[in-house]
């Protein structure tokens, strides 16, 4: 739905903030897998419902995305981080109890000394220096202060 009361212009097309859930059984149907798995650019959300056992379903989807840019493994059971990071093909994947993101590879080239005047973001040279390197994975084990809660800011 569209975003009301506001200044923004229509050409950018501000919407509300949408959620969808599905369960993980529904990924089996590509036009669903295709909808699920497209990338958009605003406040949107797909929750896919998965549930013990199910493990392999995630796999293989995560597995069967078009791009294998980054990745967000959270949980604290290493194990678990282990063999997800163990049998998936993603790039830049944060894992561990935060598994802090950007939402940008910490590789990402934003020029020297991080000056973004100099950077090749969005170039071809910098998308090719970018995703074409080895998997990284940045690890979020804590510890964490006693003030943490776990909620998003």
């Amino acid at each position: 739905k569209p975003l009301e009361g506001h200044s923004i212009p229509p050409r950018y097309g501000a919407v509300q903030p949408t959620a969808v859930r599905m369960p993980i059984e529904s990924l089996k149907d590509p036009a669903a897998f295709k909808v699920a798995t497209s990338e958009l650019f605003g406040p949107f959300q797909i929750i896919v419902d998965w549930k013990e056992g199910q493990l392999p379903l995630v796999l293989e989807a995560l597995n069967s995305m078009e791009n294998h840019l980054t990745a967000g493994i959270v949980s604290n059971d290493v194990r678990f981080l282990t063999e997800v990071l163990g049998n998936t093909i993603s790039g830049t994947t944060y894992a561990g109890l935060r598994a802090r993101t950007t939402a940008a590879p910490q590789q990402h080239w934003f020029g020297p000394s991080g000056d973004p005047r100099a950077g090749g973001i969005h170039t071809p040279e910098a998308i090719k220096l970018c995703w074409s390197s080895h998997r990284e994975v940045i690890y979020d084990f804590g510890p964490v202060g006693p003030e943490w809660s776990g909620a998003q800011s």
